[in-house]
């Protein structure tokens, strides 16, 4: 069936490996428990859910201010799949039956008798009032809540001592238990170490003992963030990658740090394409196994806590971390992945819309159809972590999945920027740089600011894209014109470049404020917005005199961060997790119809018009009776091969690491 389906998402980065049972306080051996419950689930229609469209995240349903705001581009690119790097998802026009989802809102149906995707499901971004009508319904007065208390709260904690199995293990191996793929990452024995590695003061929680202490095995990475889980949408993370215990030891079958760094490094030339000829096999035990351009070896985890912002945070302070980053004691989401089958580019297939998902719903974890297990855990109504429904793991699978052959076969996701379905480790800072705790950019507090002024300073510069050869952030800010993927501005982020941008400075024009008198009025604006935000990094003011990022541009203010948390608590209290995580109060503009006559499309009965400024909830589709039947028809006004276009673009920076100057 025709495939065109327009996805963004989140997200995101995760796994988890079996790993060995006690032997001693400093090694431990590699049999795998036999009494483990198989990982057993169920096919299943994703029609069953009340949104069958949980894997279109609300970022794909914005409005592109007339092309002039493309963050399409950075989840809809052919480049990884060109290049056949971990990826077989060419969205923006290599493969005929995805089509380009940068030019067009294609979202294709499960089927004929299913409700449209081109209904935008996100009923607590585009409809924040109903959200609200449900707080009033439960007696819940949001103006009593502390949320400087709520977010320093560590429920992490909590979460991990329901873990049943062994301390090793990320898999308690029990049949039913809704914490059975729950990471094996004790966040007391956080932050990791100055190399990364996460020790602990638990013996029976550590698979050896180095020089340095009893290492668990997963190693902190520290990368490029950008658009989803930033200072500025109210959500930050921290990310830990864990090999085979076989990576982790030499050929005697010994223990070696040596070896495992070896190891983690020869994999992150996999995956950022830049393996020498000579690179064709792992270090130690596991040199047998051949390296995989572009994918992780099996058993591979990653375990992914997606923290609220605290421009306060004080979690990490210790360990000689000078760079403590933004994130609070507080999670919203423990997120996993383990690698359980090893699939390749060239096995990749068209994939049916109909068909079904596999998933256990007792034991809160899906299959992302590319050869991972995905579990998550999210806060429920008092904030403690429970297990995500398969519903709520179904919107992981809109970012961390891929088309590859199944048997039986069954429905498949994602995007064309991940490689081998993970987001985070292609944008990995270089060598030991990139192997540390998540501090977005090494964020440093401003101890004088007050509650309304930026709250910290950057501490790192803008790193070259290897492919654009431009500044990450940089490429970001020129075809977003925004601090995220839905094309939204932070008042404080707003203030800063209208304070820059001036005549005054030197700028063709002084940077104007948005207006919605008319869609000409608009049109003019965005078109000047563009072109200015362009003048304004090629003239590197977006850097201060370190050569850093400007600070106002990457970390909102304590308000706007207490802000954002006491929005995102809302769908906390009411548990409408399924109908959007993402609450602005406001509707933001993007979601709003100013179109033109020349430009202009009507709701899904192809009758009725919107009026200018209406919020935009549903767009026309494919009414022929076709295989095209379904589909949206409507274009986002992204110019191909325009100024603002990008076919592809990959994820990954230069190496050896470059900062613009």
């Amino acid at each position: 069936m025709y495939t065109k389906i327009l996805l963004f998402m989140s997200g995101l980065f995760f796994l988890a490996c079996g790993n060995p049972s006690d032997t001693s306080p400093m090694q431990k051996n590699d049999s795998i428990s036999t009494s483990k419950a198989p990982m057993t689930g169920a096919f299943r229609s994703r029609t069953l859910f009340e949104n069958p469209y949980a894997n279109i995240p609300a970022q794909c349903y914005i409005e592109t201010s007339y092309g002039t705001q493309n963050a399409c581009l950075f989840c809809h690119s052919n480049a990884a799949a060109r290049k056949a790097l971990g990826n077989t998802l060419p969205q923006a026009g290599l493969d005929s039956a995805i089509g380009n989802l940068q030019l067009d809102y294609a979202f294709g149906p499960v089927n004929s008798f299913a409700v449209s995707p081109n209904k935008n499901p996100w009923e607590n971004t585009i409809f924040p009032h109903k959200l609200d009508e449900e707080l009033q319904k439960l007696d819940i007065n949001t103006s009593e809540w502390d949320m400087k208390t709520y977010i320093k709260q560590d429920n992490w904690q909590e979460a991990y001592n329901k873990k049943q199995g062994e301390p090793t293990h990320s898999d308690s191996g029990i049949k039913d238990d809704p914490f059975r793929l729950f990471p094996a990452l004790n966040p007391a024995s956080l932050p990791a170490d100055s190399d990364g590695f996460v020790r602990t003061q638990n013996q029976e929680e550590a698979l050896f003992g180095d020089e340095i202490g009893q290492n668990t095995g997963w190693r902190s990475i520290d990368f490029m963030p950008y658009g989803i889980f930033t200072p500025h949408s109210g959500s930050v993370s921290g990310v830990y990658i864990r090999l085979d215990s076989k990576f982790m030891k030499d050929e005697s079958g010994a223990f070696d740090l040596q070896i495992y760094k070896t190891n983690l490094s020869l994999l992150e030339k996999a995956i950022q394409d830049r393996l020498q000829t000579h690179e064709l096999y792992y270090a130690g035990l596991a040199r047998d196994t051949k390296i995989d351009r572009g994918l992780f070896p099996l058993k591979t985890e990653f375990a992914h806590p997606l923290h609220y912002v605290d421009v306060d945070a004080d979690m990490y302070s210790s360990h000689q971390n000078k760079f403590p980053g933004l994130r609070a004691n507080r999670v919203k989401e423990i997120r996993y992945m383990v690698k359980y089958k090893m699939f390749y580019p060239g096995e990749a297939i068209s994939k049916d819309e109909d068909a079904p998902l596999y998933y256990n719903s007792k034991e809160t974890w899906i299959d992302n159809g590319a050869g991972w297990w995905m579990s998550g855990f999210i806060e429920d109504a008092e904030g403690s972590l429970r297990g995500q429904t398969s519903e709520e793991l179904m919107q992981c699978v809109g970012c961390h999945s891929s088309t590859y052959g199944f048997e039986p076969e069954h429905f498949t996701s994602g995007t064309g920027n991940t490689i081998d379905t993970v987001w985070s480790f292609a944008r990995k800072f270089a060598d030991d740089s990139g192997w540390g705790e998540m501090n977005y950019l090494r964020y440093s507090k401003n101890l004088n600011a007050k509650d309304d002024e930026t709250s910290g300073f950057a501490n790192m510069g803008d790193p070259l894209n290897r492919e654009a050869q431009m500044g990450e952030y940089r490429y970001f800010l020129d075809h977003v014109v925004g601090a995220s993927l839905f094309g939204d501005m932070p008042k404080s982020m707003e203030r800063y470049l209208h304070s820059v941008i001036q005549k005054s400075n030197g700028y063709s024009d002084t940077m104007p404020s948005l207006e919605f008198s008319s869609v000409s009025k608009l049109k003019e604006i965005q078109t000047l917005r563009l072109k200015l935000i362009r003048e304004f990094t090629h003239k590197k003011d977006y850097l201060d005199k370190n050569r850093y990022i400007q600070s106002a541009l990457l970390y909102p203010t304590r308000s706007e961060s207490l802000d954002a948390a006491a929005g995102y608590k809302k769908v906390v209290v009411t548990q409408r997790y399924t109908k959007g995580k993402d609450y602005f109060g406001e509707v933001p503009f993007t979601f709003k119809y100013y179109r033109d006559t020349n430009e202009s499309y009507t709701h899904m009965d192809d009758i009725t018009p919107y009026a200018i400024g209406d919020i935009i909830t549903d767009r026309p589709y494919d009414k022929s009776e076709t295989i095209l039947k379904g589909v949206g028809t409507t274009p986002t006004l992204i110019i191909e091969n325009g100024d603002n276009y990008d076919s592809e673009y990959l994820p990954i920076l230069q190496y050896p690491q470059i900062f613009e100057k």
